[in-house]
C-alpha cells in the first residue's frame, strides 16, 4: 500500500506499508486460491484496510493483478476482499498493468524525452514497456513471474542447474514471439522495477557484485551461480535478501538474466517507482482531469468512425435525464456520470461493422479491446450498456458485473435507451424540454404540449419501449 497526499499541487508520498502474501503461490491445479492463500490476502487487507479508517483516507483506489486475473473463483475471492479492505478492488489486465507500471517509473526518476524500456517481474506475470518520455508505446504481460516460475521448475524448492536450465529454456520461448520488438531500441534506457528486480540488486550491492545501483547480466550470472551452491531455496541466506523473497528469487532471477541476454540490456537502471505508484499517479490525473479514459474513449470513436454530432446529442441527453433523477435513483457517483458519459459517446461504434445487430458489436469491442486507464471491470459496465441501448434487454452481461453495480447498471441503461430513442431522428433540431420523473411504480417521461402529437415516431417507439422495459419490471408513462 502506498499513501499519498496533494501539497500545493504535487504529490508528496507520505507513507508505504508492504506485506508478503504470494497469491499467486495459492493457485491451485484446478484454478481455484487456496484457503491458506486466501486466508493471508484477506488478514493482510483487513489491517491495511484498518490502517486506511484511521487515516480517513478519501480517495481509495485498489487494483488485482495477475493471479486474480487467472483464478476461476476470482470474483468470489474480490468480493470477500472487498469486504475486508473496506474498498472496492478492480482488477486490471495485463497492458493496463503495464501502462500503470510504466506511468509509476517515469514519475519516479528524472524527466527524459528519450526512449525507455522498462521491464517488471511480478509474482505471476513480467511486464515489458518500451515508451518514449512519459508515453507508452508499446506494452506487454508475459505469463511468467517469479512464483509461477520457482514452482513449476525448482519443484519443492529444490535447486539444480538442470532446474536453472529448464527454466531460462521455458522463458526465451515465451519472448521469442516479442523480443525483437523491445530490442530494437539500442538508445533505449533500460529500466527495471519491482520486487525481484530490487532485491537482485540489493544483493548485488551487498556483495560488491556491483558498486552502482545499476545491474549487468554479468552480474546475475554470479548471483545465478551463487544461489546453485545452496540445494533448496530453504537454505539461501544472502545479505539483503529477505526470507520471503529468497523463496521465490531462483525463479525470478532465472527470468532477469533470459530478459538481459534476450533484450541485449548492458545496463539495468533501477527503480522504487512501479505499479503502485503508477495507480496513484493515474488516480491524480483522474482528479487533474487528465483521465486516461478520456484519450481512451476519444480514440476509440475516431477509430470506428463515430458520428461525433450523434454521439454528442445523445451525451447530452443522457446527462439531461440523469440530472432529473440522480437523487431519487441515487446516480450521484462520479463513476456512473462518467459510464453513462463514456457509453452515449461510444454508442454507435458498432455501425463500423454492420448496421444489423450493432448494438452488439459495439458491446463485443467494447469488452475485448485495450483501453488504457479502463480496468475490465469498467469495460465490462460499458459493454452491458452498450448492448442494451435498443431493443430486447438482454441480462446476460449483467451478471459479470459486481453485484453492487447491478441496480445502478440497470437505471443507467434505461437513461441511455431515452437518449438513443430520443435521438433517433438525428436531426440537428434541439429537442424540447423533457422531464423525468422517478415514481413509486415506475417512470414518467413528459413533454411539452402537442410535441407527442407532432411526432407519432416517437410515440410509436415509446410504445415499444414500455413493452421491453416491463421485462425489467419497470413501467412507463409518457405523456
Amino acid at each position: 500500500m502506498i499513501v499519498g497526499a496533494l501539497r500545493f499541487g504535487q504529490l508528496t508520498i507520505i507513507d508505504r506499508l508492504r506485506e508478503t502474501v504470494r497469491l499467486s503461490e495459492g493457485l491451485t491445479r484446478n484454478g481455484n486460491l487456496s484457503p491458506a492463500a486466501r486466508q493471508r490476502a484477506l488478514e493482510c487487507l483487513s489491517r491495511f484496510g484498518e490502517r486506511l479508517r484511521d487515516m480517513h483516507a478519501s480517495r481509495v483506489r485498489a487494483a488485482g493483478t495477475s493471479t486474480l486475473r487467472r483464478a476461476r473463483d476470482g470474483e468470489a475471492f474480490r468480493e470477500e476482499a472487498e469486504k475486508a479492505l473496506g474498498h472496492p478492488i478492480e482488477v486490471i489486465s495485463g497492458r493496463e498493468e503495464a501502462r500503470l507500471i510504466y506511468t509509476g517509473v517515469t514519475h519516479s526518476l528524472p524527466p527524459n524525452d528519450g526512449a525507455r524500456l522498462v521491464l517488471d517481474i511480478g509474482g505471476g506475470s513480467t511486464e515489458l514497456i518500451l515508451g518514449e518520455g512519459n508515453e507508452p508505446k508499446a506494452l506487454e504481460s508475459l505469463h511468467m513471474g517469479c512464483v509461477v516460475m520457482t514452482e513449476t521448475y525448482f519443484p519443492e524448492g529444490r535447486i539444480s542447474r538442470s532446474s536453472f536450465d529448464k527454466a531460462r529454456l521455458a522463458i526465451r520461448l515465451k519472448l521469442r514471439p516479442v523480443k525483437a520488438y523491445f530490442r530494437n531500441r539500442s538508445d533505449a534506457e533500460v529500466i527495471g522495477t519491482s520486487g525481484t528486480i530490487l532485491a537482485t540488486e540489493a544483493v548485488a550491492r551487498e556483495l560488491g557484485i556491483i558498486e552502482s545501483n545499476e545491474l549487468t547480466p554479468e552480474a546475475v550470472e554470479q548471483l545465478i551461480e551463487r544461489v546453485l551452491q545452496y540445494q533448496h531455496v530453504d537454505e539461501i541466506v544472502l545479505p539483503g535478501l529477505p526470507d520471503r523473497r529468497a523463496q521465490v528469487w531462483p525463479g525470478g532471477l532465472a527470468i532477469l538474466a533470459e530478459l538481459l541476454r534476450e533484450l541485449r540490456v548492458k545496463k539495468l537502471q533501477i527503480s522504487d517507482g512501479a505499479l503502485r505508484e503508477g495507480l496513484l499517479y493515474d488516480y491524480l490525473g483522474r482528479l487533474q482531469h487528465a483521465d486516461a479514459r478520456e484519450r481512451s474513449v476519444r480514440a476509440m470513436a475516431r477509430r470506428f468512425n463515430v458520428d461525433a454530432n450523434q454521439a454528442q446529442r445523445v451525451t447530452d441527453t443522457a446527462a439531461m435525464l440523469l440530472e432529473h433523477c440522480k437523487k431519487d435513483w441515487q446516480l450521484t457517483s462520479v463513476l456512473e456520470s462518467d459510464i453513462l458519459r463514456w457509453s452515449a459517446a461510444l454508442h454507435e461504434i458498432g455501425l463500423d461493422i454492420s448496421h444489423s445487430g450493432f448494438q452488439r458489436h459495439g458491446a463485443y469491442i467494447v469488452e475485448n479491446a485495450d483501453m488504457p486507464g479502463f480496468p475490465r471491470a469498467e469495460q465490462k459496465f460499458l459493454a452491458f450498456l452498450i448492448a442494451n441501448q435498443r431493443q430486447v434487454i438482454s441480462l446476460e452481461r449483467l451478471q459479470a458485473l459486481p453485484k453492487v453495480w447491478h441496480q445502478s447498471a440497470l437505471r443507467l441503461m434505461i437513461l441511455l435507451r431515452f437518449a438513443v430513442l430520443l435521438n433517433r431522428s438525428r436531426s440537428s433540431k434541439p429537442l424540447p424540454v423533457v422531464s423525468l420523473l422517478v415514481e413509486d411504480n415506475g417512470l414518467q417521461l413528459r413533454f411539452p404540449a402537442d410535441w407527442l402529437a407532432a411526432n407519432p415516431l416517437t410515440v410509436a417507439d415509446l410504445d415499444r419501449e414500455r413493452l421491453y422495459l416491463e421485462s425489467v419490471n419497470v413501467r412507463l408513462r409518457a405523456d
